[in-house]
């Protein structure tokens, strides 16, 4: 009684753990984060009736990160029985920690409930169809020049526009996870995302989702679409079977499809710096030509389909090298993507594993010494998905597909980006060298998956510690001790008041796994327009330095759920499932 006392006394320290749990063989590492800046220096585990199953040992001091002032390791890799403990430093506990070869199990197809609830076209959790009128192609000038039927795809975040940018960036992954770990997900919904099997696991039912969109957004040809609406949907915070949006045709009627131009982009105040279709081109070969080889047995018209506008694609994206920025409307936000070498390669390496034509792979080694490490890596900040995808999915494309020439240079170049950002994160405890940048979580997700895909590669395992803490920052070994995945895991800390229409209307169990944006350094949070906190700010006592993060469905910038994000993380805890 008089520990626990002395514990709800103790409100300076807090031990930070992975909620969901942790895998007999990897490293275990709590992380005391001490608003004050005293230490407290030993810890030892208990189980769950409080036998002691490691004894006292020393921690190792760290320097601080956000709020913490100093910060503490506490490393108890060497429990390895799978149950249920508790680390104790001090009068501190930590929560209930798991540990066992299945604490992984279920989390692919927890991402995949919010990319489910996501969808355009139709919606399994309205069961009702949602912008249906998609959409009316655009001049620079705002002329109507056609329809053109693109209902369908998935809404980008808790707004409702869609961007090839992400989208076919999700498509890839849902694709790889099916590829790289096809029993990682269940057979539990069909094809339409209602509940029910249907003989294919529900990774591939929902990439199918991502490709058909794709597919009327690239009807082939010279002919490629970039974008569907603008950020006037921002006007109403409507739910999507309501979306009061009026784009010049009504409410809740067609909404605008932007092509690929190679030109600057906006049809108001403001401009992207687009120079050329490359990086929308090149996502949409990979996808293309990576779905062309699953399904050439199963659906070989669909995968001959599918080749055909991988090659026209790559083919555009030569002819017009540059970035297909995403168009701003009434404010000046948008995909600032400057990065397109990375896009081609991917697109070069997956048209040389589905077609074995040599050039693919000359051109896509070429791309790969144009880009070798995601300039993110290593950097203070950076614009709003300057440097996107988060990390390059085409070297380990390259690899897959490539001779010893190729995969030597891959894997170099994946450990010399690894190796920045863990230089910049070795003073703090976390682990955590990204730049606190809009959609931070995005790039502590991307660092975890290149490392563990890096560590399968080589089997070389020196970045094993710093790819867990990227992990365990995600699901609550953060200064918040907050998941980061919404719902996830179901027991522990997560956000109950993320930026959503939906979530306000039907709980944040509607946006179960859906990975947030998370923190950002104080700077970006106070510049951003249209941000103000509705209640009082429950983790205020973790928002004192230069990171913040707020769980108030008025803070866009760390509190909402993100669908590139989430698409990405089925990649990740897909490959985590044993």
């Amino acid at each position: 009684m008089l520990s626990l006392l002395l514990a709800v006394l103790d409100s300076t320290h807090f031990v930070r753990v992975n909620q969901v749990g942790y895998l007999p063989d990897a490293p275990k590492v709590a992380v005391v984060c001490s608003l004050d800046g005293t230490t407290l220096g030993r810890f030892h585990v208990e189980d769950e009736g409080g036998r002691i199953v490691l004894r006292e040992r020393a921690s190792t001091t760290a320097g601080p990160l956000g709020p913490c002032a100093a910060t503490e390791r506490l490393d108890f890799s060497a429990v390895r029985a799978a149950g249920r403990y508790v680390i104790v430093a001090g009068n501190v506990r930590s929560p209930v920690v798991r540990v066992g070869p299945d604490v992984w199990a279920g989390g692919a197809d927890t991402a995949l409930y919010y990319l489910r609830q996501q969808r355009s076209g139709y919606n399994p959790f309205f069961r009702d169809s949602v912008h249906r009128h998609d959409g009316n192609v655009i001049d620079d000038s705002g002329r109507v020049v056609k329809f053109l039927p693109v209902s369908g795809g998935w809404a980008d975040a808790s707004d409702y526009l869609q961007y090839v940018t992400t989208s076919a960036t999700a498509t890839y992954a849902l694709l790889a996870a099916y590829r790289d770990h096809p029993r990682a997900t269940a057979d539990a919904f069909d094809a339409r995302g209602l509940p029910g099997p249907n003989g294919v696991p529900d990774a591939l039912d929902e990439a199918r989702h991502g490709l058909a969109w794709l597919l009327r957004m690239y009807p082939g040809g010279d002919e490629m679409y970039n974008q569907l609406a603008d950020d006037r949907d921002h006007s109403y915070f409507d739910l999507p079977t309501n979306d009061s949006s009026d784009y010049g045709w009504g409410k809740g009627r067609e909404r605008p499809v932007y092509p690929c131009t190679g030109r600057p982009q906006g049809l108001f105040q403001y401009k992207n710096r687009a120079t050329g279709y490359a990086s929308t081109a090149g996502k949409y070969a990979a996808a293309f030509a990576l779905a062309a080889r699953l399904y050439a047995r199963t659906e070989p018209a669909f995968a001959d389909t599918l080749r055909r506008r991988a090659e026209a694609a790559y083919a555009l994206g030569r002819a017009h090298p540059g970035a297909c920025q995403t168009a701003p409307g009434r404010a000046p936000y948008f995909y600032e993507e400057d990065s397109w070498a990375d896009d081609m390669e991917l697109g070069a390496a997956e048209l040389h594993a589905l077609t074995g034509e040599r050039r693919y792979l000359r051109e896509a080694l070429a791309y790969a010494v144009q880009e070798p490490v995601t300039p993110w890596m290593g950097a203070d900040t950076a614009r709003h998905y300057q440097w996107f995808p988060w990390f390059n999915a085409g070297h380990h494309a390259l690899w897959r597909t490539g001779g010893r020439r190729e995969r030597g240079r891959a894997a170099a170049f994946y450990r010399a980006g690894l190796e920045r950002v863990v230089r910049r994160g070795a003073s703090n405890g976390f682990r955590v060298g990204v730049p606190f940048i809009w959609c931070s979580n995005d790039l502590v997700l991307a660092f975890a998956t290149q490392a563990l895909l890096y560590r399968r590669m080589t089997g070389d395992a020196r970045f094993r510690v710093e790819e867990q803490a990227a992990i365990d920052w995600l699901f609550g070994a953060n200064p918040w001790g907050t998941s980061m995945v919404i719902g996830y895991p179901r027991g522990g800390r997560w956000a109950r008041d993320p930026h959503s229409a939906v979530a306000s209307r039907f709980g944040p169990e509607a946006l179960t796994g859906g990975l947030l944006d998370g923190p950002v350094y104080r700077s970006i949070y106070g510049n951003l327009r249209g941000i103000a906190l509705h209640d009082a700010d429950e983790y205020a006592r973790f928002n004192t330095g230069a990171v913040v993060y707020h769980d108030d469905i008025g803070d866009y910038s760390t509190n909402e759920p993100i669908m590139d994000g989430s698409a990405s993380l089925v990649y990740l805890l897909a490959a985590l499932v044993r």
